[in-house]
C-alpha cells in the first residue's frame, strides 16, 4: 500500500508539472496554410508577399523544422507564442513560415520545392533562421537567430534594429523630417562604420588572446554606442 501511495504521489506531482509547463508555454499558433494576414503565420509567400507590398510592412521568414528542431520550438514557445510579440506583430509585420519537418504531411506538396528554393536564395544554413525582407518580398535587409534567454520584448528591439536600417524605412523619415536628415544619415553611417571596424578586423583572424577579446569587446561597446544614437531618432 505505502508503494501504491508513492507511486500514485510522483504520478499526480508529475501531472500537475506538466500542466504548469503547458500553462507557461503555449505553443504557437497553427499556421495558415493559404491566405495571409498581418501578425499571423503563414505557409503562403505570395500572399503575404502581396499585403506587406501594399501596407508597406516588412517580412519575417522563419525557417523551421518544426517537429525535429529544439531551438525552433524553443522560439515558437518562448517568443512568438507571447502576447507581447503576438500585439507588435499584429501591426507591424507579416510572417511566414518556411517549413522542413520530417514528417512530410506538413507541409502542402505545392510548397515543397519552393521552400528549398528560397532556402537557397537566402543562403539559409541552419535552423531557426529568421530572415527579414523589404515590404517588396525579394530585398534581404537582415537576418536573425534564436537564443536561450530571447524573449519578446528582446526579438523585437532586434527586428526594429534591422529594419530600422531597410532602405525605405531611411527614405521614409528622411521624407517626413527632412530638418533631422543630415543627423539621421550620419547615425546612420556611424553604425555601418562602426560595424565594418569589427568586420575588417574579424578578417585578419586574430589569435585568441586576452588583448584581442578586449579588442573584441571595444568593438562591441563601438556598435552600440552608434546604436543608441540611432535610436534617437
Amino acid at each position: 500500500m505505502k508503494l501504491l501511495n508513492t507511486t500514485l504521489g510522483v504520478l499526480f506531482a508529475g501531472a500537475i508539472s506538466l500542466a504548469a509547463q503547458t500553462e507557461e508555454a503555449p505553443a504557437a499558433e497553427i499556421v495558415q496554410i493559404d491566405g495571409a494576414k498581418i501578425g499571423h503565420w503563414t505557409m503562403d509567400f505570395e500572399a503575404a508577399k502581396k499585403i506587406a507590398a501594399e501596407k508597406k510592412l516588412p517580412l519575417l521568414i522563419n525557417f523551421t523544422g518544426s517537429d525535429w528542431c529544439g531551438w525552433c520550438k524553443l522560439m515558437d514557445k518562448g517568443v512568438f507564442a507571447k502576447e507581447a510579440w503576438k500585439k507588435y506583430a499584429a501591426e507591424n509585420v507579416l510572417l511566414v513560415t518556411l517549413d522542413f519537418p520530417k514528417d512530410k504531411t506538413i507541409v502542402p506538396e505545392k510548397y515543397v520545392a519552393r521552400n528549398e528554393k528560397l532556402k537557397d536564395q537566402f543562403e539559409v544554413r541552419g535552423f531557426p533562421s529568421y530572415v527579414i525582407l523589404e515590404s517588396d518580398g525579394e530585398t534581404k535587409i537582415g537576418q536573425l537567430g534564436a537564443g536561450k534567454e530571447k524573449t519578446p520584448e528582446s526579438f523585437i528591439s532586434e527586428f526594429k534594429a534591422v529594419v530600422r536600417l531597410s532602405p525605405a524605412n531611411i527614405e521614409a523619415f528622411v521624407k517626413a523630417n527632412p530638418d533631422e536628415a543630415k543627423a539621421y544619415k550620419a547615425a546612420l553611417k556611424g553604425v555601418k562604420d562602426a560595424k565594418q571596424e569589427l568586420s575588417d578586423w574579424i578578417a585578419t583572424k586574430p589569435e585568441r588572446s586576452e588583448e584581442n577579446t578586449k579588442k573584441f569587446q571595444d568593438f562591441q561597446k563601438s556598435i552600440q554606442t552608434s546604436q543608441d544614437e540611432l535610436v534617437k531618432f
